[in-house]
């Protein structure tokens, strides 16, 4: 993989050489609390399941506590392709849009799995659905694109 040449390190001019090294720190930073985020929800997840799993009906969940832990899980699971973009944007010189577009999706399937249909309006829910929708389009289009770039490249 390539680095990013977006923030090259070595610039002619010295203060903007310092300043890319400083924007990979902080994205090294934002790394490291994406770590700690992810074992805090895992403790969440935990927490959230014990808590329910003790309540009465004992070692019993009903719909909502479902839910609810889908939601931790969720939530996990999102912070770990956050991380994962992180990672990318360090690694290469490629923005990973798919991998974007896949968190947005798995972020806005949460809210779906979670909804509460007793307390929202139908045009929030007609506005779920288009986001839902347009990522839906949107991860199909970049991925067709990305096939065919690779069919592309096998042929030379």
């Amino acid at each position: 993989m390539q680095t990013h040449e977006e923030l090259p390190t070595e610039h002619k001019d010295k203060l903007i050489a310092f300043l890319h090294k400083m924007i990979k720190i902080a994205v090294k930073v934002l790394a490291i609390l994406m770590v700690f985020v992810i074992f805090w929800g895992v403790g969440d997840v935990i927490y959230v399941l014990y808590k329910h799993l003790m309540a009465p009906p004992f070692m019993l969940l009903n719909l909502e506590d479902i839910f609810k832990t889908f939601a931790a899980f969720l939530a996990v699971l999102i912070a770990i392709e956050i991380y994962q973009n992180i990672v990318l944007y360090l690694r290469t010189d490629i923005i990973p849009i798919k991998l974007v577009i896949a968190t947005a999706l798995m972020a806005i399937a949460r809210k779906v799995i979670i909804i509460d249909f007793n307390t929202i309006t139908p045009m929030y829910i007609f506005a779920t659905a288009t986001v839902v929708l347009a990522l839906g389009i949107t991860y199909y289009l970049v991925g067709k694109h990305h096939k065919e770039r690779m069919l592309d490249e096998r042929e030379k």
